[in-house]
């Protein structure tokens, strides 16, 4: 029998609906409870996104068929945290299809007890909730030169921001008694390319999870489910999905994706490898590329991180970087975490040129594209973190500079 309090009032229950839950109440026999719906509406999943608001990740294919993409639509976002659905995704050889009851996480090598995890194991294990950004180092590559992206997804959509959850992977290295001898650790991932990269053991110990969560839920496929490491504030190549691997070494792999790829070539004809630390970088989300203005009141927005740590400052010009003002920065501010950052404008209907610089807590400052491109020059496509500018046109047009 539906309980009486499930009976919703009239105007919350179509008229064949009330009809049916009254004459099972007289004959005390069930109904299919249907839930509150609105005369005349449609039943919709629960959870979905209202079919108005349309942002999406943009897809883009490399130059080889079986490495794709998907970029975070940053000029749409608000607050700091980047949907499940939303977050930017990049991967080397297809989306592996795992079932968590036949995946297991080996830990070897220069350890005292080799150990192999299952997922059940890791997810039993004390675990944290950290709020973290994840950025590839190929985010922003086309901003080199001359080649500046028209929209914020565009150019910087490789980056996005999530709570994740997991194991310290320090829980799981001194389980297996990692030796004194270890200075490199070897991750594997179970995707077709088995990706490999190395990172050092005194990271691993640091702040590294082993994550099986990502915003209140299980990882999703395209971000490592079941499981993947997560290195707060380094290159998103480090942060391998699908785990399924962990070598304790006294030297790195130098594989292939930490020397033909993910290295910066210099102006002198070296190439510096290892640089993980993703630095600080901001951007102006609203407006960018492709928002039109009306003349009056706009607040600029933007977002703001670094790998090494918090956001101190963030300075905001609408005159082409000839002045800048400070910028208001939402709390909460976390280390190595998207930060929100507000600059009340009024704009009076003449041309302008919209720009953002960030300051991190080691004093370290956001560089122009002319600075970096100074210590750099023009070869790599990694770790770029330039200043990016945006022209508000008369009509109100924004487009890149």
């Amino acid at each position: 029998m539906i309980p009486i309090h499930r009976i919703r009032r009239r105007q919350w229950l179509g008229a064949t609906a009330l009809g049916a839950a009254l004459s099972a109440c007289k004959q005390n026999a069930p109904v299919a409870d249907e839930g509150p719906r609105l005369l005349g509406a449609t039943v919709r999943p629960y959870g979905e996104r209202s079919e108005f608001e349309t942002a999406k990740r943009l897809l883009a294919n490399d130059r080889y068929l079986e490495e794709s993409q998907t970029r975070t639509p940053l000029g749409e976002s608000v607050g700091i945290l980047t949907p499940s659905s939303l977050h930017y995704e990049r991967h080397h050889s297809g989306v592996p299809r795992i079932d968590p009851a036949q995946h297991r996480l080996l830990i070897h090598g220069l350890v005292d007890r080799p150990l192999v995890f299952t997922v059940e194991d890791i997810r039993r294990l004390p675990s944290v909730s950290r709020i973290y950004f994840l950025e590839c180092s190929g985010n922003s590559g086309s901003e080199w030169g001359a080649r500046p992206a028209a929209t914020a997804q565009q150019s910087h959509g490789l980056a996005s921001c999530s709570e994740w959850t997991g194991v310290p992977l320090s829980l799981l290295l001194a389980e297996a008694g990692i030796q004194k001898s270890a200075q490199w650790l070897i991750a594997e991932g179970a995707d077709a390319c088995k990706m490999v990269r190395s990172l050092p053991v005194s990271k691993g110990m640091d702040d590294v999870l082993v994550a099986w969560g990502q915003n209140g839920e299980p990882l999703r496929p395209e971000q490592g489910y079941p499981l993947r490491l997560f290195v707060p504030g380094w290159e998103g190549n480090v942060n391998v999905k699908w785990l399924r691997r962990i070598e304790a070494s006294d030297q790195p792999a130098m594989a292939r994706d930490e020397t033909s790829k993910y290295t910066d070539l210099m102006p002198d004809g070296t190439a510096r490898i290892f640089t993980f630390i993703m630095e600080a970088k901001s951007l102006v989300t609203y407006p960018s590329g492709g928002d039109k203005l009306k003349p009056g009141f706009c607040e600029i927005s933007g977002l703001a991180w670094s790998g090494r740590g918090l956001i101190r400052r963030v300075e905001v010009s609408t005159d082409a970087g000839r002045t800048w003002k400070d910028a208001s920065l939402q709390e909460p501010r976390l280390p190595r975490a998207f930060t929100r950052f507000r600059l009340p404008w009024n704009w009076d209907g003449s041309e302008a040129q919209l720009q953002s610089r960030c300051t991190d807590e080691t004093g370290y400052v956001q560089p122009s594209n002319q600075q970096l491109t100074v210590l750099r020059g023009l070869a790599s496509t990694y770790h770029y973190n330039g200043i990016k500018a945006w022209k508000v046109a008369a009509d109100g047009s924004v487009t890149h500079v």
